[in-house]
């Protein structure tokens, strides 16, 4: 039996309580560096990964301002014969939606001009996870809903806040690549690993800070 995709959403107001250590060599002044520094890690079957630490000068700050200024949502899902709450906060900015800060929309244009010659369309969507602490997780996936099930596409990260692991295997393999992504790093997923190649944040024991992963993607790919 397969898990079903219904979902009820819930209104969620943060509170500053949590554990959060920013980075000593972050900046206060919010801006974006150049992409220039990116680095491509080529993968198997047609997919790749790119990596730029600290993209976002500033990050931390950035970071404090969108755990109050995003509505977070908390979610439940039907899964099998039971309803469970989905582990993160979950906001959803469609085509035309105005972002919670303007260095989002700087970010996203960026994005949209550095990868025109190879994605061919901007970066339209920005869904925004907020990870509170180590019991929040996204589980094994691809996002292959949409256009992504069939075609190449890319999905860039933004990563705020502490430092998390997000995992790499091939679709049915064993994990291969581990990035530590926080305080303003942006990892992008392209070519076909939407659909060869999956990836998750696992749940940890050990202390640790909260994230918030905000990702830009074409239009109709999820």
């Amino acid at each position: 039996m397969r898990a079903s995709n219904i979902c009820s959403i819930s209104c969620y107001s943060p509170t500053m309580t949590l554990g959060f250590q920013p980075s000593l060599l972050d900046a206060c002044d919010i801006r974006l560096g150049s992409l220039a520094g990116l680095r491509r890690i080529t993968l198997s079957r047609g997919a790749w990964v790119d990596l730029l630490p600290s993209w976002v000068a500033g990050a931390d700050e950035l970071f404090t301002s969108l755990v109050q200024d995003i509505p977070w949502r908390a979610e439940r899902r039907e899964m099998y014969d039971h309803t469970v709450d989905v582990p993160r906060l979950l906001h959803m900015y469609g085509v035309g939606a105005d972002l919670p800060h303007p260095v989002l929309a700087e970010a996203r244009d960026a994005l949209s001009r550095h990868y025109a010659p190879e994605l061919g369309e901007p970066f339209v969507t920005a869904g925004c996870c907020y990870y509170r602490d180590g019991h929040d997780s996204v589980a094994w996936h691809g996002d292959r809903i949409g256009r992504a099930r069939s075609h190449d596409t890319m999905v860039a990260i933004v990563s705020l806040g502490s430092p998390r692991k997000l995992l790499l295997r091939p679709k049915g393999g064993s994990v291969e690549h581990s990035f530590a992504v926080g305080h303003g790093d942006l990892l992008v997923m392209g070519g076909s690993c939407q659909r060869t190649w999956e990836h998750a944040v696992p749940k940890t024991s050990r202390p640790t800070g909260p994230r918030i992963s905000v990702q830009f993607r074409p239009v109709n790919v999820f």
